[in-house]
């Protein structure tokens, strides 16, 4: 039986965005983008936060002591021990009115991310994949990239234009990169749903946080609703699979723009119907 959505740290977030469960540390990392900040809580229990000079908004695992992050002017590899950060790559660094949004690492050792404007400007958000040390544009002129996320056989990428209301299924090659031209998963429009973050689990299903719904739903590889998971926040942003058996849900929110009592927390829903897949490692290099 899946229980209630409860409050896993209450420190509240201006934007809470990007929860990454590390397998290896078994901890959850995840950011408040508006406060420029990477929180995390220890396996111990312990409150951990670190400040960057600039938004930061995703990241994706490389080894047990170190991660790759997404900013407002690049990637770069933090190193949790102490703190050092190393370039990869600039990001939009040269374009001050935007910044990095959603982002996830892929089955093929790559990662994906998204930029958009910072007053969400039309046509502002570009889609990124870097991969063996190259950062490659796969589209450009669009609003919020959201919803990254990727099927369980390597097939399809899917990710969302959260101003459109859509989620859309791109056909990947056998190194992930796009094959044709993407399609429609999902048109919520209809609905009044905004798609936010996204993840996929062991069943191919897409679990969907959607922004002023209060909830994730989720949906079958054909688009089908399946269920959905009730929180008391109202700006739900994205969700993460994560505990020992990859059956718990976490999922961040925001509180600028939610009055709501317990708005920006990091919630945790325990025993959700279908264990989430483990978030593969950030190869750097061209010879990994």
């Amino acid at each position: 039986m899946v229980m209630a959505a409860q409050v896993y740290d209450l420190r509240a977030c201006q934007l809470g965005e990007g929860p990454l469960w590390h397998p290896i540390r078994s901890e959850l990392f995840w950011f408040d983008i508006l406060g420029g900040q990477l929180l995390s809580r220890s396996v111990e229990g312990s409150l951990l936060s670190w400040t960057f000079p600039e938004t930061v908004s995703a990241a994706g695992w490389v080894d047990e002591d170190h991660l790759l992050i997404a900013s407002e002017v690049g990637l770069f590899t933090f190193d949790l021990r102490d703190g050092t950060q190393t370039a990869l790559v600039g990001l939009e660094e040269a374009n001050p009115k935007t910044r990095s949004n959603d982002g996830r690492a892929d089955p093929w050792g790559g990662f994906w991310i998204g930029t958009m404007g910072k007053k969400a400007e039309p046509e502002a958000g570009a889609l990124y994949r870097w991969y063996k040390g190259r950062l490659v544009r796969l589209r450009d002129r669009m609003g919020i990239p959201n919803a990254l996320c990727f099927a369980p056989d390597r097939s399809v990428a899917y990710y969302a234009d959260t101003q459109e209301d859509r989620i859309y299924r791109q056909p990947l090659d056998g190194e992930g990169w796009p094959m044709g031209a993407p399609d429609v998963f999902l048109d919520l429009g209809a609905e009044g749903v905004h798609p936010d973050g996204a993840v996929v689990d062991a069943e191919g299903c897409l679990w969907n946080a959607q922004w002023g719904a209060g909830r994730v739903a989720r949906y079958s590889p054909e688009g089908q609703f399946l269920e959905a998971l009730s929180l008391p926040a109202l700006l739900t942003t994205c969700p993460a699979f994560g505990g020992p058996d990859l059956q718990t849900l976490y999922v961040t929110s925001a509180a600028k723009g939610d009055a709501k009592k317990g708005a920006g927390c990091t919630w945790v829903v325990e025993g959700v119907s279908v264990p989430g897949l483990a978030e593969p490692p950030v190869r750097l290099g061209e010879g990994e």
